[in-house]
């Protein structure tokens, strides 16, 4: 995986004080919508583009301050998206996987939480007033969870972008485990993205 090596949750808790962690989360609802009045939407799924140009998802660095991972994550969404988010909370449940990176020596922590469709538009439509709007965050973008009839466009041509880290990978797993696109699909774009 491009965000370095895959380790397990209490393996990466032990790591000695000179790493730091970062969590980061996927938040994504059922989306009954009909785009173009023929392909089903299923799932509303949020990334944002980042200050640097590349997509990721909405997390950052636990500090000090923060009892858990949990918390530090909860507290970077409410900078990074806004007061909308304090309606939910990202727990331990919610976890994924861990990936552990050496220079710099950094632990990037993914969760995935399930929302309704109205708890993630109230996340869009505030997050042009969170802190970090505009600054860490240049905004948000919905997952396209459809390929056109060329093949190329909607999700294989979203994975053409640049994503910082591991947030690809993050992605493609996510939608594979969470069952988020039609079974059997993941594949092929796993295959194709790796090429």
């Amino acid at each position: 995986m491009a965000g370095g090596r895959k380790l397990e949750l209490t393996e990466a808790l032990t790591l000695g004080p000179g790493w730091r962690h970062a969590c980061h989360a996927l938040l994504y609802a059922p989306d009954p919508g009909i785009l173009f009045g023929r392909i089903p939407l299923r799932y509303a799924v949020l990334m944002q583009m980042r200050f640097d140009g590349r997509l990721g998802f909405p997390g950052g660095f636990v500090d000090s301050q923060d009892s858990t991972l949990e918390d530090g994550l909860n507290r970077e969404l409410r900078e990074e998206l806004g007061e909308a988010v304090s309606v939910f909370s990202v727990e331990r449940t919610d976890y994924r996987s861990s990936h552990a990176g050496d220079r710099p020596r950094v632990v990037a922590h993914f969760y995935a939480k399930r929302l309704t469709l109205e708890q993630l538009e109230a996340v869009e439509a505030g997050a042009p007033r969170a802190k970090d709007h505009g600054l860490e965050v240049l905004g948000l973008v919905r997952v396209p969870l459809y390929t056109l009839r060329d093949g190329v466009g909607g999700l294989p041509a979203f994975l053409e972008n640049s994503f910082i880290g591991a947030a690809r990978e993050q992605l493609l797993e996510a939608l594979q485990d969470l069952e988020l696109l039609e079974s059997g699909s993941v594949l092929g774009l796993k295959t194709r993205v790796h090429q």
